[in-house]
């Protein structure tokens, strides 16, 4: 294949928009006068349709912008459009439906163990107000609060009990008369 044959097929680098062609080739590499006359009118050519395919993108924006003017399309419009789009296009990568499970599934077992320790405690307790320590301290307040109280009957909620026992200590500073040393 002779240089002119080539043609495209060269794997010397192509030189870019602004860069000086001459500049790239090497000393020792000459053109002949058939192929710099050649290489003119690719580039004329090329240039030409570089600016005929400006001309027709601007003719194809401007009708663009036509059409969505009329269709009452309008820039917030379009983002709110595009802001969608693009969320649809990320809920339906497989990498955010995994994550998506992934969460789903550990919110699930986060609920499940929280919902065991939740029993745990209730169950905990409710061992020990059904335990003999706390069975013997309630009796201690109800005694101390029918002593404090008067004679209202024993029983009642434990919450009530402490709240007349400590109202009754607050309001009452020297023993009632009816109290003795004895009962002290």
């Amino acid at each position: 294949m002779d240089r002119g044959e080539q043609g495209l097929l060269k794997t010397e680098p192509v030189p870019e928009e602004g860069e000086d062609v001459a500049a790239t080739i090497s000393a020792t590499e000459t053109l002949s006068e058939e192929e710099r006359e050649e290489l003119r009118r690719e580039l004329a050519k090329v240039e030409e349709e570089i600016q005929t395919l400006s001309q027709v993108l601007a003719a194809k924006e401007k009708h663009l912008a036509e059409i969505k003017r009329k269709l009452g399309i309008n820039s917030l419009q379009e983002l709110k459009q595009n802001i969608a789009k693009g969320w649809q296009d990320v809920t339906a990568t497989s990498a955010y439906k995994k994550t998506s499970e992934t969460l789903s599934q550990a919110g699930q077992k986060a609920s499940a163990a929280f919902s065991s320790v939740g029993s745990v405690i209730t169950k905990k307790l409710e061992d020990v107000k059904n335990s003999p320590t706390f069975k013997s301290f309630e009796e201690k307040v109800e005694n101390l609060k029918s002593k404090v109280g008067g004679t209202k009957p024993a029983g009642g909620d434990f919450g009530e009990v402490l709240n007349s026992a400590a109202n009754a200590s607050a309001t009452t500073t020297e023993p009632l008369p009816e109290q003795t040393q004895e009962s002290l």
